[in-house]
């Protein structure tokens, strides 16, 4: 199924091999519509990058654009894809980079997706945790819960911050509500489980 989708999204940057850790990168925005692809992609690089210089380099990328944070991994094209690599024999990375973990999880995801990584021997970085998530550590395990539920924070209160300006602006200003409402709250509400992107 995965083997079937457009390949733009995944870089692939040779072997790595004498060079350290290779790592894929996996990064995401939400959609494609109102946030730049190219300069999402390149800050959240940038991030991954500085985080694994003098350990090993970028082999592989693996970019969701349009996919809401709240899909599981198994739902993104992309992330589904570096997962299926896991098993493979020419599995092209040892470790997986993260530019933000906001960009890559959301509530309790990391410790699912993380175990899974763990079962093959990939270790997670993040640049929150200053490197690889040990998920024995107590630090590293509280850390990953509380950026967790900021994640899932930061959708719940933007989403209430848009519809109560709405609806103030309706009762105090009497504004038409018509037309089209802000990026990505349509799809979401209507269409929460699909990714909204090629």
């Amino acid at each position: 199924m995965a083997r079937n989708r457009p390949k733009p999204s995944r870089t692939d940057h040779g072997s790595g091999r004498g060079q350290g850790t290779r790592f894929a990168f996996y990064g995401r925005t939400s959609t494609i519509g109102h946030q730049d692809r190219a300069s999402s992609r390149g800050w959240q690089r940038e991030a991954a990058d500085s985080l694994v210089a003098g350990h090993g380099a970028v082999t592989v990328e693996f970019f969701d654009p349009g996919c809401s944070r709240r899909l599981p991994w198994s739902a993104r094209p992309e992330a589904a894809a570096l997962l299926a690599e896991l098993s493979s024999a020419d599995r092209r990375f040892d470790a997986v980079v993260i530019g933000e973990y906001e960009r890559a999880f959301y509530g309790d995801q990391f410790a699912r997706v993380s175990a899974l990584l763990g079962r093959f021997g990939v270790q997670v970085w993040l640049p929150e945790a200053g490197g690889p998530v040990d998920p024995g550590d107590p630090i590293h395990r509280a850390l990953v819960t509380v950026l967790g539920a900021q994640s899932q924070r930061e959708v719940l209160r933007s989403r209430h911050r848009v519809l109560a300006a709405m609806r103030t602006q309706a009762r105090e200003q009497g504004r038409y509500l018509g037309g089209r409402p802000p990026y990505g709250y349509w799809a979401a509400l209507h269409f929460p489980d699909r990714c909204y992107g090629s």
